[in-house]
């Protein structure tokens, strides 16, 4: 069994005459079948190059017509073009086409109106189908391996919303983003419109809506000093924020995570992208928030689920303090007994304070350790909660510690990224500034953001060092 294919310019009269004579063959002969294809005018050239070139065929004009064997596979038997399709017809059936030219002319002008009817309406169908664009830099690292699967499952964005990502990284690392995007494409995610790697860095962050920056520097205060380390963290901020000014949408939302300066990034993103949204850059803490109600459910032996609202202030990847004064129990077996939703507070429930002033608080260092250690499970988690709250909202009378861009609340200095407890909700973020901390939480706040306010210092004092026009 064989089928006759013919592609030939939308405009073409001579397309039209071929189509006409293959229309007539196919209704008056039960053997013979056909399948058209008609090309735009300025695609035509290139087409009929690359289809040529595929199969080992010279022919240089409008249309070109071949024989497809369909039980055999292969390429395709060359036909040639319309007078080589005529001589077919007259020769095997005996049928020949008398259309005159004025004729050929005004059904080539209703192919050329039809076909771009057909692509209008295509594109107007495309048009309603706007993917949102995720793009994930240093994208070789295990987390975004386990983050993909979290954001295509639908549960972040919602299972109507299609979303397209895009893997960055240097082409050291274009093999791997290869094997992600291929193991991600086999999974076939309904609402994975595409997923694509890309190691051109002028070309990042196109049309943007997200980008989360997973960039880490290998931390050895052996081999070099940390101002050293910090130098490396602004200049990979420097060339990322001016390309996401230029490419991004203007509502791009920024995410720092990885194991090291989570904090910094987002600060000098914002310091060097002045136009991105300060409120639409933030640093994620909810790796060491769970790894801290984690410790805490051991300890009472219960389910972890049931800890909540303990906050990260600080500096999420560096110096931090985990704070349990408004942490609460949920679902806790004990002689007091009240509905599921009833509330307890935490610190209560632990009759060992000893173990809170001394093991959990020197636990931290632990905590820091494991969080550089994790295979990329928890913080690729950590990254989907956050994104899930931000379009969807936290849940309500819940806290969440994010690093955000400070104006001062808790005393705490502007212009720094700070971790602290907010709420989600209508797309957007709150401080809950109506919380109460302590004289002693205050003074540990005033420490960290020292702490904080010297690195960025130091971040600007390395870069104008090295470009001391640009510092200008």
């Amino acid at each position: 069994a064989a089928i006759a294919m013919f592609t030939g310019k939308a405009d073409c009269p001579y397309y039209a005459k071929a189509e006409l004579l293959a229309d007539y063959l196919q209704t008056n002969l039960p053997n013979f079948r056909f399948h058209k294809i008609t090309q735009q005018p300025d695609k035509w050239e290139q087409w009929l190059h690359d289809i040529c070139e595929t199969n080992g065929w010279e022919h240089r004009q409008s249309p070109i017509i071949w024989r497809e064997l369909l039980d055999r596979g292969g390429k395709g038997q060359l036909l040639g073009g319309l007078n080589d399709f005529l001589e077919y017809a007259q020769r095997y059936y005996g049928i020949t086409s008398m259309m005159l030219m004025e004729e050929m002319l005004d059904i080539a002008e209703e192919n050329l109106q039809a076909h771009l009817e057909i692509v209008k309406e295509d594109e107007e169908i495309k048009s309603l189908i706007k993917p949102m664009q995720i793009w994930i830099t240093s994208a070789s690292v295990p987390i975004c391996y386990h983050l993909i699967p979290l954001l295509a499952n639908g549960e972040v964005f919602g299972m109507t919303t299609e979303i397209s990502i895009h893997l960055l990284d240097t082409d050291q690392f274009k093999e791997i983003l290869r094997g992600i995007v291929m193991e991600a494409e086999d999974m076939a995610f309904p609402l994975l419109h595409s997923i694509s790697e890309h190691t051109k860095i002028d070309q990042a962050f196109i049309d943007a809506d997200i980008i989360i920056v997973l960039d880490d520097v290998p931390l050895n205060l052996e081999v070099q000093s940390r101002e050293n380390y910090i130098r490396e963290v602004s200049e990979i901020c420097q060339v990322y924020a001016p390309l996401i000014e230029k490419n991004a949408k203007s509502e791009v939302k920024v995410i720092s995570s990885g194991k090291t300066f989570a904090n910094l990034k987002a600060t000098m993103l914002r310091t060097y992208g002045p136009s991105i949204k300060p409120e639409n850059i933030i640093a994620i803490a909810t790796s060491w928030e769970s790894a801290a109600k984690a410790m805490l459910a051991r300890k009472l032996n219960v389910n972890t689920a049931g800890v909540k609202d303990v906050i990260v202030w600080g500096n999420i990847t560096g110096s931090n303090y985990i704070d349990l004064s408004h942490a609460k129990l949920y679902g806790y077996d004990c002689a007091i007994r009240g509905p599921p939703n009833f509330p307890r507070p935490l610190l209560n429930m632990i009759y060992d304070s000893e173990w809170i002033h001394s093991e959990f608080l020197s636990a931290q260092s632990t905590l820091s350790s494991r969080m550089s250690h994790c295979t990329g499970i928890l913080p690729a988690h950590a990254v989907a909660t956050v994104l899930r709250y931000w379009y969807h909202g936290s849940p309500s009378e819940e806290i969440v510690s994010v690093g955000v861009f400070s104006e001062g609340q808790f005393c705490i200095p502007e212009g720094i990224i700070f971790s602290m407890p907010v709420r989600f909700q209508n797309g957007n973020w709150e401080v809950m500034t109506e919380l109460e901390i302590n004289e002693t939480t205050q003074k540990v706040l005033g420490r960290l953001s020292h702490e904080l306010v010297q690195e960025k210092l130091v971040a600007l004092k390395e870069i104008s060092e090295m470009h001391p026009y640009e510092a200008e």
